[in-house]
């Protein structure tokens, strides 16, 4: 009868259990995302991507995809001292980093961190950054390098417009900072300015960064193949290496450069409006950014816990949890925080810690409702999973087809309060990472030092690049010429033009200024079909050139490429002539022409000496003669007194062939049909 009794028991329980997550699934529907709709998500965002890198596009776009200016990632070979800045949350922290060779050890950090109190952080910028240049010259003095002027990395995280590695124009606040008279600013001057005005101390900032782009290089020291960086915390970002051609706003095409994506301000054109829910909008009602930031909003640990909170109240005043009961402590701002959800949803101990915080709350909680609060910050922990999965499964498969490859490889930096400290999130965003990009092998690693040591790695790199470019600029210092040496260059050129052109000094001149016999330049009126040889480098060209002159003017090519092979390029003129008019009779044939007869006109990109246009001398006096006689059965004799005097010109310098060759070659030059005139 007992086991009877505990049978009917606990499978009511069961059964209420699972129609009290029934009903909340219900009351949360729109809070649950099909795999569907994820997928929507993530091609939504890559059209956002996509707006963001264009020139015409990027500067209305919400999701701003600023160049960060960060061209490569640690290489393993940075040594030096640094110091790195981090100012983004709550705190503000400072370290010193050594990078060295040293494969046991090759980073050693000593870090402090100081407080950023609110009356800081909302009060005017000047107050901010002498806050930020008073604690740097407190960690100096305890490090004992006040006397130093080291290189300094600082991270920012805030959205900057950058046109530099040093320089960084605030766009707007995020998270709780807003301090006024920054935004427009470029920070580094700011900071450099309370630095300047203390005086007791110099630093050297050569690189400021977004803490995603600190978390991606402080995860590329220790994994080469790692080119994305997410953040997951207080805030949510991205950033990853783009290909330097997708980048409109920045200048050439070779490379990669890190992009700073702003993913939280996605959605801040309305394009999220059907999956964002009343609790979401209350949430960006009551904070100080209403309209900004909104996927931040639905997916960051800044405003989990409200969330959280919100749906409560409303479930309470609708008589689904604490039978109705409705505390101050319930309807106050921020008593349920992200740190409280997390400790919620772990699996052994989150019934009981649940039962605490709503105790605290002065709820009265039954079992019941501690699981139904449990589901609900399941729901909400959930979502925020799916959504950053979304976005980073919208920038892994914008790699994996930028490198056009069948399956990607890559690794992700990750970091921040939530991804670490929440016991299920982790596990949820991988997986539904690797069901959006599945032909994908994707580590995630997670930033052991944060972000600071990031900055610490940029600068180390800067100050590698700048090293290796100081050294070509000193080896390469005795080529470059000033404006006197350049003006003498040009004076004593003009003297040798002069030589060159004038009869009687033509032969000593160094620049021959040799005549080529070209009169003048296209006038439209050319037509016909016409062959043209190409000979200059280690190939041959061939090329049927086809011109048409009057309303429809165009040109219209074909051509063929021919390897000359070493042997050939260094043999003898009769053996590289044989391969040449070889070439020409295969492209004929390739056209279907062999038995045509085309004027023919030579580009021969070798110094030679013309007697007239279609006559050569090498410079040492001899005529390429050899080639001609191989080509003239090509030609279109011109005229009958041009032939003449043609073969006059060259019979003296021909080695005699057979009196078959030369009967052939006389009958090929006899007069034919006059052709139309020809430049």
């Amino acid at each position: 009868y007992f086991s009877g009794y505990l049978a009917v028991h606990y499978g009511t329980k069961t059964t209420r259990k699972h129609q009290k997550k029934e009903k909340i699934d219900k009351y949360l529907y729109s809070m649950r995302f099909s795999d569907d709709t994820v997928k929507d998500i993530m091609n939504r965002f890559r059209r956002d991507m996509e707006n963001g890198l264009g020139r015409d596009t990027g500067p209305t776009a919400t999701v701003k995809m600023l160049p960060t200016f960060v061209r490569a990632i640690p290489d393993g070979s940075e040594k030096g001292d640094f110091i790195a800045l981090d100012l983004g949350g709550s705190n503000f922290r400072i370290l010193r980093v050594k990078v060295t060779q040293d494969k046991k050890q090759p980073v050693q950090m000593e870090s402090q961190v100081y407080e950023t109190p609110d009356d800081i952080i909302h009060g005017s910028g000047s107050r901010l950054f002498a806050h930020v240049a008073d604690c740097l010259g407190d960690f100096m003095e305890k490090q004992k390098i006040k006397d130093k002027k080291l290189p300094v990395g600082f991270t920012f995280s805030f959205p900057c417009a950058q046109t530099k590695l040093d320089e960084a124009v605030l766009l707007t606040w995020t998270k709780k900072f807003r301090a006024s008279g920054v935004e427009g600013m470029d920070v580094v001057n700011l900071l450099n300015r309370a630095i300047k005005k203390r005086g007791d101390y110099e630093a050297d900032i050569m690189a400021v960064v977004n803490d995603t782009v600190g978390t991606m290089m402080t995860c590329g020291f220790d994994d080469q193949r790692c080119e994305v960086g997410v953040i997951i915390g207080t805030g949510t970002n991205a950033c990853y290496m783009e290909e330097l051609r997708h980048i409109d706003q920045v200048e050439g095409d070779e490379g990669r450069m890190c992009i700073n994506t702003e993913w939280g301000a996605f959605g801040d054109d309305g394009s999220l409006e059907d999956i964002r829910t009343e609790f979401d909008r209350e949430i960006d009602r009551g904070s100080i950014n209403p309209g900004k930031q909104l996927f931040e909003k639905m997916a960051s640990g800044m405003y989990m816990g409200e969330l959280v909170r919100l749906i409560l109240v409303k479930m309470a005043k609708e008589g689904l949890l604490f039978e109705g009961r409705i505390t101050p402590e319930l309807l106050t701002k921020g008593k349920i925080e992200t740190k409280h959800v997390s400790a919620i949803e772990k699996s052994k101990e989150g019934l009981k810690k649940c039962m605490e915080i709503l105790t605290r709350l002065g709820v009265e909680p039954s079992d019941e409702d501690c699981l139904a609060v449990q589901h609900v910050c399941t729901i909400v922990s959930f979502r925020s999973a799916n959504l950053v999965a979304s976005t980073l499964g919208g920038i892994l498969a914008r790699l994996k087809e930028s490198k056009g490859v069948a399956r990607l490889r890559t690794t992700v930096g990750i970091d921040g309060s939530l991804y670490k400290m929440h016991p299920q999130y982790a596990r949820r965003l991988h997986k539904t990472v690797r069901r959006l990009v599945p032909d994908s092998d994707v580590r995630f690693l997670l930033s052991e030092s944060g972000s600071a040591k990031g900055a610490a790695m940029v600068t180390a790199v800067a100050y590698r690049l700048t090293e290796q470019a100081r050294q070509i600029q000193q080896t390469m210092a005795e080529f470059r010429l000033g404006e006197a040496q350049l003006l003498e260059v040009k004076k004593r050129m003009r003297q040798e033009i002069e030589r060159g052109l004038k009869k009687n000094s033509h032969q000593e001149a160094t620049v021959k200024m040799l005549p080529t016999f070209v009169r003048r330049t296209p006038d439209g009126t050319e037509n016909g079909d016409f062959l043209a040889l190409d000979l200059g480098g280690t190939n041959f060209r061939v090329l049927l050139v086809k011109i048409r002159s009057g309303k429809k003017r165009s040109v219209e090519m074909h051509n063929k490429i021919y390897a000359i092979p070493v042997e050939v390029m260094q043999g003898t003129g009769e053996e590289l002539f044989d391969h040449i008019v070889h070439c020409i009779s295969d492209f004929l044939d390739y056209m279907g022409m062999k038995s045509a007869r085309l004027p023919l006109g030579f580009t021969f990109s070798f110094p030679c000496h013309q007697t007239s246009l279609d006559a050569v001398r090498s410079l040492s006096g001899h005529l390429n003669s050899s080639l001609i006689v191989k080509l003239l059965p090509h030609l279109k004799a011109p005229s009958s007194s041009q032939s003449s005097s043609l073969v006059l010109k060259l019979l003296p310098h021909l080695k005699a062939p057979s009196s078959s060759q030369s009967s052939s070659l006389i009958v090929k030059l006899l007069p034919r049909p006059k052709a139309p005139p020809s430049s």
